[in-house]
């Protein structure tokens, strides 16, 4: 009984996500920054990530917030490559508390990518993942 209480935790310690029901490695890429080499930067760890595991063994979330957020909005030159990077499985994430405090400060609300993941709180949806397995990587 030991023996099967034990497998049961271990399953239970692993993310789980439908979309990418194979994957083994879970990644995190956190983008706080809104210069254009940093997201760069970011994307070229998310694409290296799926040659060298495979896209359908690894999960991988990249998540903005603060400056980082424009990396999603819909004007970004490098969206092309981020729809790349999504029908890889590589989902996004945006900070909704920052929309709105750009909203509040500047008077627009800026347009986004569609098909991004809106979060609450952008650090609280790393904390969150980090809680359920994720790895985070801050490039």
């Amino acid at each position: 009984m030991a023996l099967m209480l034990s497998a049961t935790v271990l399953r239970a310690e692993m993310p789980v996500n439908p979309g990418k029901p194979f994957a083994e490695t879970f990644l995190l890429l956190q983008l706080s920054d809104g210069d254009p080499e940093k997201q760069d930067m970011v994307l070229s760890v998310a694409g290296n990530l799926l040659e060298h595991y495979q896209p359908d063994l690894v999960d991988i979330e990249i998540t903005t917030f603060g400056p980082g957020v424009r990396l999603l909005y819909a004007d970004n030159d490098r969206r092309e490559l981020i729809k790349s990077l999504m029908a890889q499985g590589v989902r996004f994430s945006v900070c909704m508390n920052t929309i709105d405090t750009i909203e509040r400060g500047t008077g627009n609300r800026p347009e986004l990518i569609p098909d991004i993941l809106r979060v609450p709180v952008g650090v609280a949806h790393i904390l969150e993942r980090i809680d359920q397995g994720y790895v985070l990587v801050r490039p």
